[in-house]
């Protein structure tokens, strides 16, 4: 039985990590944005367990672990505020949002 080679992981990890910025970059929706974030975070999680399980530590997936738990947090509180500006504006355009005044 053959192994994949931890390059073709990282590889992975920095294409997801590539579409994850081009995505916060120049997607114009608050929703995309999102998903960007949270896929750039995603890709970092890849990369540390794919380096804990080359180097048997059990580090990487304690860090993983950790980004997990900020990712769900991000996602509870920025869907909130995603809700409230949808709500207030009646728009999810990023250059429609240019001041915090209502």
């Amino acid at each position: 039985m053959t192994q994949v080679p931890i390059s073709w992981f990282l590889t992975l990890s920095a294409v997801l990590f590539a579409l994850g910025v081009a995505g916060f970059l120049f997607r114009r929706s608050i929703i995309t944005v999102f998903m960007s974030i949270e896929l750039m975070l995603n890709a970092v999680n890849l990369s540390f367990v794919t380096f804990a399980y080359e180097y048997k530590q059990v580090n990487g997936h304690l860090f993983t672990f950790f980004v997990m738990v900020v990712a769900a947090a991000e996602a509870a509180v920025g869907l909130a505020i995603i809700l409230t500006v949808f709500k207030n504006r009646a728009t999810l355009n990023i250059d429609d949002m240019d001041s915090m005044k209502d």
